[in-house]
């Protein structure tokens, strides 16, 4: 094979693969993240996330991760949480939302992940760094 037969090979190679990531991207259902900043939204964020699943057919339509930093974390301590918000997030966490608590915040909180509410993760890097991540992989962003 030439070199030229070579290249032709490779750049076909490559731009399948592009199409086979493009076809597979939008086949997948919308992705969502929820950034979480002040205590006092909690629970219109909650809602929210509710009406968005009865919005679009159910929880299997839609990816939804919560990233959580600042005075919101507190919602979630176990000690002190509402029985309300407990109730809408381990709902919400079984219809399949990610949580994700602010490594920086926990620190500030002096809080360690068994103090949170159950289906939480760390985001280790921190809750801004988190959105980033989540943002350039296509998940469209919220900020209620």
């Amino acid at each position: 094979m030439n070199r030229r037969n070579i290249f032709r090979s490779i750049l076909a190679a490559a731009t399948g693969a592009v199409a086979a990531r493009a076809s597979a991207q939008t086949s997948d259902v919308p992705r969502v993240v929820y950034h979480v900043t002040d205590l006092d939204k909690v629970g219109f964020v909650l809602g929210n996330i509710k009406n968005h699943f009865e919005g679009v057919g159910g929880p299997d339509k839609v990816k939804i991760a919560v990233v959580v930093h600042g005075p919101a974390l507190k919602a979630f301590h176990r000690q002190g949480a509402l029985a309300d918000i407990v109730s809408r997030a381990a709902s919400h966490s079984k219809a399949g939302v990610r949580f994700e608590a602010c490594g920086n915040t926990m620190n500030a909180q002096n809080v360690k992940l068994g103090d949170l509410l159950p289906g939480f993760v760390v985001a280790e890097k921190g809750g801004v760094v988190r959105l980033a991540e989540l943002q350039r992989e296509g998940w469209a962003y919220l900020r209620p």
